[in-house]
């Protein structure tokens, strides 16, 4: 991780580890989503407020009922727009987007205006959310663009766009001119990270930073067998690249041959319906049993009881094939086995140790691994004891400190340069 900015990151480390007396910085995040169930961006608030950073964070809020602002110690939430997840089409999706871009601008200009940012972190999608720190990077400020999912790629698997269509076209312009108004580019895997700093030609200001679990959350547990019972999990969205039709029809192949077995689904989506008539149809809605969205402890706590995770995706699918799933390694940290599809970046960050493979679409191989881990109790074993070894090697408080290595180097030209002029 951070390769391609290494030595400019060894450069300011001295400065940054010499400087105890180093004055707090003040940072502002946008992101358009709600600040306590992303978990991206909590890890990257609380590793600047740790060390006694600043943090303000334009952000959404779930109906109006809730604060327009919060606080969380050194962490202001700014909530400047209600977002209901039901958007009837693209249309009504980006109206959305644009609103929120207005009162983040708006937001980030006046605040700005108090009290100059050391640093602006904005987190896509979308990409163009970056222009909202116009403001401050006019004035000197520098500005980090986060892309969790690469938009075209996003956009296509959203509302179903074909790969030359005028706007996936119009989102692969937007990805490049915002990567050229950011001082850095973070990426969330190292595939779309490539990708975009080649179809942007931005290969020196890209990083990798993956999802990471906070062990302080997801903790190892010592048992998963309770009652004699044995249970499947997935929590998640329920959509079609996620692949929970393939996990369904896997379950059902070897039911009978794990009559102590449930399958447990947590989440919503537009294939929840669909998933619901499959297992009535399959004659085992007793058994395969779908649960709403949970707060993010409860259902921390759901996944730490299970005997088996299923990470079904869709490599036949562009996104599913590599788009990293978070939940392969929140599953590791809490020491539960996973049966993952063999996609392209499933296959890059994992192996045989780590996950038990089953290839894209193939229920009948994901039923043979599912009661392969079910017959044999000391392979589970040692799956979820090597998962749980690299957990613990990439979490994020072994990772936060090359992000904040990275934002010292973007921001301590501009506090000599400031120094100077004082």
């Amino acid at each position: 991780m951070m390769a391609a900015v290494q030595d400019r990151v060894e450069m300011q480390e001295s400065t940054t580890e010499q400087s105890k007396d180093r004055r707090p910085l003040r940072v502002c995040m946008v992101v358009y989503s709600f600040y306590l169930t992303d978990s991206r961006v909590r890890q990257y608030a609380t590793a600047f407020a740790d060390r006694g950073d600043q943090v303000d964070i334009i952000a959404l809020r779930h109906n109006r009922t809730e604060p327009k602002m919060d606080k969380y110690g050194s962490i202001t939430v700014y909530n400047v727009q209600e977002r209901r997840k039901d958007e009837r089409g693209a249309f009504d999706y980006a109206q959305r987007i644009c609103r929120f871009f207005l009162k983040a601008f708006w937001k980030i200009t006046r605040l700005q205006w108090k009290e100059k940012y050391d640093i602006v972190h904005v987190h896509s999608i979308p990409d163009f959310l970056v222009y909202t720190a116009l403001w401050p990077k006019v004035n000197g400020t520098p500005v980090i663009l986060d892309i969790h999912d690469v938009l075209p790629e996003f956009y296509a698997s959203k509302f179903d766009a074909g790969r030359r269509s005028v706007m996936i076209s119009l989102m692969r312009l937007i990805e490049r001119v915002s990567v050229m108004f950011a001082d850095h580019v973070i990426v969330a895997n190292d595939i779309w990270r490539d990708r975009v700093a080649e179809r942007c030609r931005a290969e020196a200001k890209c990083t990798t930073v993956q999802n990471y679990p906070d062990p302080r959350v997801f903790r190892a547990q010592d048992s998963h067998t309770p009652n004699g019972s044995f249970t499947i999990v997935y929590p998640g969205s329920l959509n079609q690249h996620q692949g929970l039709d393939i996990a369904v029809k896997a379950f059902a192949r070897i039911a009978d041959k794990m009559p102590n077995a449930e399958f447990k689904i947590y989440g919503g989506g537009p294939d929840k319906p669909k998933l619901i008539e499959m297992a009535r149809s399959l004659g085992l809605e007793k058994r395969i049993l779908f649960h709403d969205y949970l707060p993010f402890s409860e259902i921390v706590n759901v996944m730490s009881g299970a005997d088996l995770a299923v990470v079904p995706k869709r490599a036949t699918h562009q996104f599913g094939n590599e788009a990293a799933s978070t939940k392969i390694l929140e599953f590791m940290t809490l020491g539960v086995p996973v049966v993952v599809t063999r996609t392209r970046i499933d296959s890059l960050y994992f192996d045989e140790k780590l996950v038990r493979f089953f290839e894209s679409d193939n229920d009948v191989q994901l039923a043979d691994e599912i009661f392969f881990l079910y017959s044999n109790p000391s392979v589970r074993k040692e799956l979820a004891a090597n998962g749980l070894a690299h957990a613990k090697q990439n979490s994020w408080p072994s990772r936060q400190q090359d992000y904040l290595r990275l934002v010292d180097s973007l921001v301590q030209p501009r506090i000599v340069a400031d120094m100077s002029k004082a």
